[in-house]
């Protein structure tokens, strides 16, 4: 009888082998049949996290301009309080403080800039727009340190290409960093240039007729504020118009 049941076990076994082997290959043909989900699956970053047309427009205009308007603050105290002082004075006075308005002014452009050109360096953007601040009023200064006893027609040709160089050197300074980035940064220059032609035409127009003799210190330095918020935002609206369709062109280009 032992010898009779050794044949039955081993076909029982080989039988349940069989059957699981069967239902192993159906269930794989069921797992292949059915479609994968995609709903857990990482996509990567969009790249609508990189600012353009009007909601960086938005931005580029309310933070550059309250940086300007905030940065314009010591140039214009510093200012209204060394009318009287000597040139010795004056001059790395203003200097050091359109060293403050530049540092400011390239903070709050980068902050907003780098999320329209990821790769761009915050500190170079910054530096170079210090530096190109304290050149504006160095050569701002050139007119009433060197040229005093010049010929009126002197004085005013030479004021006029002083004018051109300043209104240049922010946006000269910047297109070395920018250049980098993009093909054809050296539009900035001749935007920048714009910007800064209109923000000081509105800035003298409205600041110089509220400027009166015997006004007290706060009140000559409250108009320069004022007449620097006014300046602030017209370069940060022209700049980020153009600044929008430059970026627009570079996406079409490449």
């Amino acid at each position: 009888m032992r010898a009779s049941t050794k044949p039955h076990a081993l076909s029982d076994h080989a039988a349940l082998a069989a059957l699981t082997a069967v239902e192993r290959g159906r269930l794989d043909h069921i797992a292949r049949s059915i479609p994968p989900d995609h709903s857990a699956v990482v996509e990567p970053p969009a790249m609508s996290t990189v600012l353009r047309g009007r909601p960086l427009l938005l931005r580029w205009v309310a933070v550059v301009t309250a940086a300007e308007a905030l940065g314009f603050v010591v140039p214009a105290t510093v200012g209204a309080a060394t009318t009287t002082a000597a040139d010795s004075v004056v001059v790395p006075a203003l200097v050091a403080a359109g060293l403050f308005e530049g540092t400011l002014l390239g903070l709050g452009q980068a902050m907003v800039l780098r999320r329209a050109v990821p790769d761009l360096s915050r500190w170079r953007w910054v530096a170079a727009t210090a530096a190109g601040a304290m050149l504006a009023y160095a050569l701002g200064m050139l007119p009433a340190t060197l040229a005093k006893d010049w010929p009126p027609a002197m004085m005013m040709a030479g004021a006029g290409v002083l004018g051109a160089l300043i209104l240049l050197t922010i946006g000269g300074s910047q297109w070395l960093v920018l250049r980098s980035h993009l093909q054809r940064a050296h539009r900035w220059v001749l935007i920048t240039a714009v910007a800064w032609f209109a923000g000081m035409a509105v800035f003298l127009g409205v600041s110089t007729p509220l400027w009166q003799n015997g006004q007290s210190l706060v009140t000559t330095i409250g108009v320069g504020i004022f007449g620097g918020l006014l300046m602030a935002t017209v370069t940060a609206c022209i700049t980020g118009v153009g600044l929008v369709r430059m970026l627009a062109l570079e996406d079409e280009i490449g």
